[in-house]
């Protein structure tokens, strides 16, 4: 499969967090990623019988810029009509709202109580996410963070109140901030799928193929439930 893996070795790019999620991968005490997404990378990589190569990135707009240039070969990100523009998404393996956590200090309690001039809301740049948030809100907007690592630092620093992000990542996040809260309802629903380069018909017909067969085997439930998320749905 020389359009998917044109080096000879496939290429994925996934996203670090400080705890993982349903994108979100960690750090082993080797420096390896473990997560969803590097598994899948991983089982995709054996399956094409070449070594992976991973790009790890602080947020997922890097991933997308790299594989938009062709420089990674496959990764895993939330699907949006800005990210189709650039490049070609498979089958999602899940689907996650975007809400927010609001810290105990903001006095915050519901969605429609973000949405004031003096909330300071902070999301990470370049992301389905912010752009949502952005979108959403009228009377304040998203700052935008180059990173999880900066927004945590902003939040416990006291320059901002809200904290736009993927549901199924907030369990954890919020039990470094005592008094904190994830409000009710969110303002996104979107499906982490995975992607590749546009003009690749092959290789995206491979990975469609591939993450079609992962969702039925069991594979996609199987890494969901090593990092803890027992209540993620696969997506159907």
């Amino acid at each position: 499969m020389n359009e998917l893996v044109p080096t000879g070795k496939l290429r994925a790019g996934i996203v670090f967090a400080p705890k993982a999620s349903a994108l979100f991968v960690i750090k082993d005490d080797k420096g390896e990623p473990r997560g969803i997404t590097a598994d899948l990378s991983r089982e995709l990589a054996q399956e094409l019988g070449v070594p992976v190569e991973f790009m790890i990135a602080p947020n997922s707009g890097l991933v997308t810029d790299a594989l938009a240039n062709a420089e990674i070969d496959v990764s895993f990100m939330p699907a949006d009509d800005e990210r189709r523009k650039r490049i070609e998404f498979g089958p999602y393996y899940c689907m996650i709202e975007s809400t927010y956590m609001v810290t105990g200090p903001s006095g915050l309690k519901t969605l429609a109580e973000v949405d004031q001039p003096h909330v300071r809301v902070v999301g990470i740049a370049n992301t389905t996410t912010i752009r949502a948030g952005a979108r959403s809100l009228k009377n304040t907007q998203p700052i935008a963070a180059t990173s999880i690592d900066d927004a945590m630092a902003m939040l416990h620093g006291g320059q901002a109140d809200a904290y736009a992000m993927g549901r199924d990542a907030l369990p954890e996040v919020i039990k470094d901030f005592p008094g904190a809260r994830i409000v009710d309802g969110g303002f996104q629903q979107t499906g982490i799928a995975i992607a590749v380069p546009k003009g690749k018909p092959q290789a995206l017909a491979y990975v469609t193929e591939f993450m079609t067969r992962a969702k039925k085997s069991g594979l996609v439930r199987r890494a969901m439930d090593r990092v803890g998320l027992q209540a993620l749905e696969v997506a159907p």
